[in-house]
C-alpha cells in the first residue's frame, strides 16, 4: 500500500456511482488517502464499427459527470483528481487498478437491468482488478 492510499472510484453519472463516490470519499477522509475519480467514455459501437453521432459528445458528457461528482464530495481539492479514459469502463477501471490501493464501483450503473445485483462492469472489476474492490450497493 502507498504511503497515502490511492482510491479509484468509477463513475458514470448514475445513482449507483454517486453512492460509490460518497463511500470512497469517506474512506479517503478516514485513512488520509487520495481519491481518483475515473470515468470511461466511448462512442457506441454497432457491429464492430463506432457510430459517430455529431449531436452526441460522450467525452463532454463524461467530463460533466465527473466534475459533478467532484463538486458533490466533501473533500479538499488537493485530495481529489478526475481522470477521463477513452474505452470500455471495465477495461479502463481494471487498468487503473494497477496504480491503486482500492477500487470502488457501484453495484449497477447506467446499463443495468432492474433487479440485477451486480452489473457487468462491477463483475469484471471484482474478477480482474489488481487491487481490492469494494462494490457499493
Amino acid at each position: 500500500m502507498s504511503e497515502k492510499p490511492i482510491v479509484v472510484v468509477g463513475v458514470d453519472g448514475s445513482e449507483g456511482s454517486d453512492k460509490a463516490a460518497q463511500w470512497a470519499a469517506e474512506y479517503v477522509r478516514r485513512f488520509d488517502g487520495i481519491l481518483r475519480i475515473v470515468e470511461a467514455w466511448q462512442y457506441p459501437a454497432a457491429y464492430g464499427y463506432e457510430m459517430v453521432d455529431p449531436e452526441r459528445h460522450p467525452e463532454r458528457t463524461a467530463q460533466q459527470n465527473a466534475e459533478k461528482t467532484r463538486a458533490a464530495l466533501d473533500l479538499p481539492a488537493e485530495k481529489m483528481s478526475v481522470k477521463l479514459l477513452p474505452g470500455p469502463p471495465a477495461r479502463s477501471l481494471i487498468e487503473e487498478s494497477h496504480n491503486a490501493d482500492l477500487l470502488v464501483v457501484g453495484s449497477r450503473g447506467r446499463g443495468a437491468f432492474a433487479g440485477m445485483l451486480l452489473g457487468s462492469v462491477s463483475m469484471h472489476c471484482v474478477h480482474n482488478s489488481h487491487c481490492p474492490v469494494v462494490v457499493v450497493h
